[in-house]
């Protein structure tokens, strides 16, 4: 199903194609039901996770950076440090790939600086709290993964189809979109309090520990109170609003550019207002086009 089209000079350069869910009202376009990997939108269902398995953190915000994808800067580093440090671990611990910042930076690649470090941060301390492996905390079949798995079906409200390898070499778990859509809602419906009410509540109160400054996850929670936000690789991102609903899409071919347009028209059909966020076509340094949701 067509999603976006890229309009250049009034014509239609390219299209998108893409699936899409909204909740409640189960309006879609696409394949809404057949299991996907929803990349780094598994995150805060992942922290979830480790809350349950009984992790504990010394600041409360931490726990936005375990569910974010950072962008590298100087206070996202410094507090992948303090959560390893609050279980006596360095960064030697971890295991995602060396990598270079999505903020631009002189620094060369490094773990740490790798986006899912946090997550991966989160990992290890609740290993250390559990007394489980670090060394294998990566292995579908180690506690933690089972554990994490356990609590994603049961958010998503269906059982995991598959398991992947992510792109920091994490565990990731296929459901459907609308399993997607369905535990964002969760999350942010969920009692005060509560592991998931938690996740949401420090996510929405620091967006910037989610992603970082001008990233659409971070600009979007920040312009709209209430609203939670988590985007993956391939073109995937899911919101929910409490008392609102939830979305929950995928553009097929992996590209970015359509995923916002296609997000905020998926608002819209919610009844909100959400901010003007889409980049213009440019043609010798001008605006000539626009990428635009046809859904």
């Amino acid at each position: 199903m067509i999603v976006a089209e890229v309009v250049r000079s009034g014509f239609v350069e390219s299209v998108h194609h893409g699936s899409v869910v909204v909740l409640p009202t189960g309006e879609s376009t696409g394949d809404v039901t057949s299991p996907m990997f929803p990349r780094s939108s598994n995150k805060p269902l992942q922290t979830v996770g480790m809350l349950r398995a009984g992790l504990t953190v010394p600041d409360g915000a931490m726990l936005a950076l375990i569910s974010g994808s950072h962008y590298g800067e100087p206070f996202h580093i410094r507090m992948v440090h303090e959560i390893l440090a609050s279980v006596g671990l360095t960064t030697d611990a971890l295991r995602c790939p060396p990598a270079l910042p999505l903020a631009p930076s002189g620094s060369g690649p490094t773990r740490v600086l790798m986006n899912c470090s946090g997550k991966h941060a989160g990992m290890l301390a609740t290993c250390v709290l559990n007394d489980w492996p670090l060394d294998t905390y990566l292995d579908p079949k180690h506690p933690l993964q089972v554990a994490l798995a356990e609590a994603v079906a049961d958010l998503a409200g269906e059982p995991i189809a598959m398991t992947g390898v992510d792109g920091c070499g994490a565990p990731v778990f296929g459901f459907s979109l609308t399993g997607l859509a369905r535990s964002f809602q969760r999350l942010v419906e969920a009692e005060p309090g509560s592991h998931e009410r938690r996740v949401a509540d420090e996510m929405r109160t620091h967006p910037e520990l989610v992603a970082g400054a001008g990233a659409d996850d971070t600009v979007l929670m920040r312009a709209m109170p209430g609203l939670l936000a988590k985007g993956g690789a391939e073109g995937v991102v899911a919101v929910a609003v409490p008392g609102v609903g939830g979305v929950a899409l995928k553009i097929h071919d992996g590209g970015m550019r359509a995923r916002t347009p296609v997000l905020l028209s998926a608002l819209r059909k919610l009844g909100l207002d959400p901010p003007r966020m889409t980049e213009p076509i440019l043609g010798g340094g001008e605006p000539v086009g626009e990428v635009r949701s046809v859904w």
